[in-house]
């Protein structure tokens, strides 16, 4: 990215970390988009390696999904919300993206359910 297009992303990174969502949304309130997806796996690559994280991430979030009626007690514990959260596909991640960019209807804070959804309505 730095090579590409640096200094609009050195200023890009500064700004995000300078502002909390509650700034995004409130200067963008019909358009502000800000993706809550924890853990995202896909396969990824480190130095001409590929790292498949998809093989642990995929099965993580079919146990969470099939366990979802157990877990639900343990929602009130603190940070269960990080330690339960299932993980999401970056393909996921990705259509939620295209969808923000192509629905103005899309915008607010989405969860991990409301990616996918998101992610499920996009025509590729």
């Amino acid at each position: 990215m730095k090579r590409i297009n640096g200094e609009a992303n050195i200023l890009a990174v500064g700004a995000a970390k300078d502002f909390a969502e509650s700034e995004v949304l409130s200067k963008y309130p019909n358009s502000g988009v800000i993706l809550r997806p924890g853990f995202i796996y896909g396969k990824r690559k480190v130095n001409g390696f590929e790292i498949p994280l998809d093989l642990i991430g995929e099965p993580v979030e079919r146990i969470l999904r099939a366990t979802e009626n157990f877990t639900k007690p343990l929602n009130s514990l603190p940070a269960s919300d990080i330690f339960l959260a299932p993980p999401v596909s970056v393909d996921n991640v990705a259509l939620a993206v295209i969808n923000a960019v192509t629905d103005d209807d899309f915008f607010g804070v989405f969860t991990i359910e409301q990616i996918k959804e998101a992610a499920a309505k996009v025509k590729v």
